[in-house]
């Protein structure tokens, strides 16, 4: 896996388990519960939040939507925030985001995210997504979902999709959309490494969502 400080991006990981407790204590929730909810176990949460494991994407939106806070938020932490000046928005940053500064996050399995907005967008997460050769977004052949919709461009390399009991394999310039609420795997199915850009619209209408 790419390590992020050999591009010059900044990695977004470092303070990812921080954010994951401040939000949990805010929750009202302990380790135990949330773990509960999830179908994890508590050792597992603790080890996310001091960093010592990396989640998966299946276990990192699964998290984001019980919390009900944003993946956005989660990922650039204060500085997702949109500052204002006496009550209106201030715009004090390019809207360009170059490869050099996106925030990175490198997660288990074998996945890389970069944030392709240079700024916090409401209910939008816009990513380039990449899949390792044998990187999934789930192990085991498990299955995630949640709310919202997906569209995905494929730019490199073979990506396989399951959708509920259908698999689809897109090559460079396949593209796809499918409602996040059914039960979904993205996995690597090439032998070199896969680059997607991805749009999840929607995932904050999630019944615990307010973020």
């Amino acid at each position: 896996m790419r390590e992020a400080a050999s591009q010059g991006e900044p990695e977004a990981l470092d303070g990812i388990g921080d954010r994951l407790r401040e939000e949990r204590v805010k929750a009202g929730l302990s380790q135990r519960e949330l773990a509960r909810r999830l179908g994890l176990s508590a050792s597992l949460i603790s080890q996310l939040e001091s960093g010592q494991s990396r989640p998966s994407v299946g276990t990192l939106y699964s998290i984001v939507t019980e919390l009900g806070v944003s993946l956005d938020s989660v990922i650039r932490g204060s500085d997702g925030a949109t500052p204002t000046v006496d009550g209106n928005v201030r715009v004090d940053r390019s809207p360009v985001a170059h490869p050099g500064d996106r925030l990175s996050i490198d997660l288990d399995s074998g996945v890389r995210w970069e944030e392709l907005a240079a700024d916090h967008e409401e209910d939008v997460d816009f990513l380039l997504a990449i899949y390792e050769v044998g990187g999934a977004s789930t192990p085991d052949r498990s299955l995630m979902r949640h709310h919202g919709r997906e569209y995905g461009y494929v730019v490199s390399g073979t990506l396989g999709i399951q959708i509920g009991f259908q698999e689809y394999e897109l090559e460079v310039g396949d593209s796809i959309a499918f409602d996040s609420t059914t039960p979904h795997r993205l996995f690597n199915k090439g032998d070199v490494p896969v680059h997607a850009v991805w749009f999840v619209l929607g995932r904050g209408s999630d019944g615990h969502a307010h973020g």
